[in-house]
């Protein structure tokens, strides 16, 4: 059975530092790509990072260095966020992401950033 489960989302200042945590349960890491999304109130989803294999990192414009995404390419998948700001106030997500197999979502977690 494959599951997605965030953790590690919460408030934070501007200029602070999260780090989140996706528990993947039933998925190959070396067939599947992994992602985190994020969706802002009134807004759509979108892609912040990427990783496959292990070690090959695409990341969103947006992102500029902030972000480091990161997997033992086995259970765990982290972003670390750095010099948070208040535009990056969003529901988190961990997919698992094949280009012929379903897609696989965790529940979300919530970041605020604020001071």
């Amino acid at each position: 059975q494959v599951r997605l489960a965030e953790s590690g989302g919460g408030l934070a200042q501007p200029g602070g530092s999260l780090r989140f945590s996706c528990e993947t349960v039933g998925i190959m890491h070396s067939v599947y790509t992994m992602a985190w999304y994020r969706q802002a109130p009134g807004k759509q989803r979108e892609l912040v990072a990427t990783i496959a294999s292990g070690d090959k990192v695409e990341y969103a414009d947006f992102v500029q260095g902030r972000f480091q995404i990161s997997s033992d390419n086995r259970l765990w998948v982290f972003l670390q966020m750095n010099n948070l700001r208040p535009e990056d106030t969003a529901d988190y997500y961990c997919n698992a992401h094949h280009p012929v197999l379903a897609d696989f979502w965790g529940q979300g977690t919530q970041v605020t950033v604020s001071s």
